[in-house]
């Protein structure tokens, strides 16, 4: 039988369906072809032209099917602010935007400091085809002066540690820290920001800055953070992951440590390549993240390095707050957007027209963020476990954020027209497949 996608509205057991007709394409295992698909029971069977007895058939002629897509920066907001987001509601906006994968950060109330709040965590999202990797505190509390016991949180399966939300003032305590999840297989994730230099700044210091009567927060407070974690990296021999780059000395500084050998990765968000603080113009608190969103000069660099794999991750930095807290003065309004949903989207959409193949964006969105958490990669191949996202790569659509499944609607893109849409994933053996 043929479905029409209605059982699979909501996730649903994957015993026994056929894809019929999609492109699949893994580029790091070498496929790109126009083929079917047989999941029984959450693993990938040998396949053939013809649905087996009794299989479901689910009609994707004109999508693509990829390994599933991942979000290396999610803030889950629970426990401790549920009225913007839930584990639950994050991993719904996940699933719609096309992710199997996502790492939150640990910057809850309380924070992720320890192994049973990792372990709660991961329990809260078992229900949904979604992994949720927690990425841990690196001082208790997010004090930023003891650090936790990174020993028995790797033991409860973290590979990352950071104090996201801020940086780990002490280089005294971030040297360690990087020494010690160096020992342990584990990589610090830093928030790089001078907060002395960005201390009470809402946007951008630049002209529009100046313009708008907004007290600024310059490129350098970022830079000089990505300068520091350079050199402890260097003198520690441990990794470092910065988190949301914007500024373009970042990115020079990142380049000029990938070519010493120095282990730095970079990650960048859609906001940071797709709009410059001259949309703050209008005083719109969908526009206020942190770091801002910077100028032309510093959103062309940060595309050029996203481009040549300096910045090799592509991620959100899914910040949900709530309608009260993001309707207040700009200058009082917290920093933040949600990106699950827009994600994909907005790639397909301003990415492949731009020169980025789609190889190389699966690059950044399905493979590497895994590299970075030590996770095994997902195969389109026989045997192995489903591991999908299912993409509609001509659907047209135009962003509703009260059609979020999101709790929280703060995006700068509601009413953008995008093409390309996530139909749905398949994962830990189940399916979420929509209709539109």
């Amino acid at each position: 039988m043929t479905s029409k996608y209605s059982r699979f509205d909501k996730p649903a057991r994957a015993e026994n369906i056929f894809l019929q007709g999609a492109r699949v394409v893994d580029p790091r295992h070498g496929t790109d072809q126009v083929m079917n698909l047989h999941i029984r029971d959450g693993v990938l069977q040998p396949t053939t032209n013809d649905a087996p007895t009794g299989a479901e058939i689910i009609d994707l002629r004109g999508h693509w099917i990829t390994p599933g897509w991942f979000d290396l920066h999610v803030h889950l907001r629970e426990p401790g602010k549920e009225v913007a987001e839930t584990i639950a509601t994050g991993c719904m906006a996940a699933m719609n935007g096309g992710f199997t994968g996502i790492a939150c950060m640990p910057n809850t109330n309380p924070p992720l400091d320890n192994a049973a709040s990792v372990n709660w965590v991961r329990d809260q999202a078992r229900p949904f085809p979604v992994d949720v990797h927690i990425i841990a505190a690196v001082t208790r509390g997010r004090a930023g002066k003891e650090l936790v016991d990174m020993t028995e949180i790797v033991e409860a399966g973290v590979r990352a540690f950071s104090d996201d939300g801020s940086p780990v003032k002490s280089s005294a305590v971030l040297a360690n820290a990087v020494q010690y999840a160096n020992m342990l297989g584990a990589r610090i994730f830093e928030h790089a920001e001078d907060t002395y230099l960005a201390e009470g700044g809402s946007m951008n210091e630049s002209e529009w800055s100046t313009r708008l009567g907004i007290s600024g927060m310059p490129t350098i407070a970022e830079a000089i953070d990505v300068a520091r974690c350079v050199l402890i990296s260097e003198f520690t021999g441990g990794a470092i992951h910065i988190c949301h780059v914007s500024a373009r000395e970042s990115v020079e500084l990142i380049r000029e440590a990938k070519r010493k050998g120095i282990k730095i990765t970079g990650e960048v968000c859609p906001h940071h390549l797709l709009l410059t603080d001259e949309a703050c113009k209008t005083f719109d608190t969908n526009f206020k993240m942190n770091p801002p969103l910077r100028g032309e000069a510093d959103r062309q660099a940060c595309w050029d390095a996203f481009l040549d794999g300096t910045l090799e991750v592509y991620c959100t930095d899914h910040a949900p707050h709530s309608w009260e807290d993001k309707t207040q003065e700009f200058d009082v309004a917290p920093f933040g957007i949600v990106g699950l949903e827009t994600s994909l989207s907005l790639a397909l959409t301003h990415f492949l027209s731009k020169g980025m193949s789609l190889p190389t964006l699966l690059d950044r969105a399905v493979y590497s963020p895994r590299e970075i958490l030590s996770q095994p990669q997902p195969r389109v191949a026989v045997g192995e476990p489903a591991n999908l996202t299912i993409i509609d790569p001509a659907h047209r659509w135009t962003v509703k954020p009260d059609e979020f499944k999101s709790l929280s609607h703060n995006t700068p893109y509601g009413g953008w027209e995008l093409t390309g849409r996530a139909r749905g994933v398949v994962h830990r053996g189940m399916a979420l497949i929509q209709t539109f």
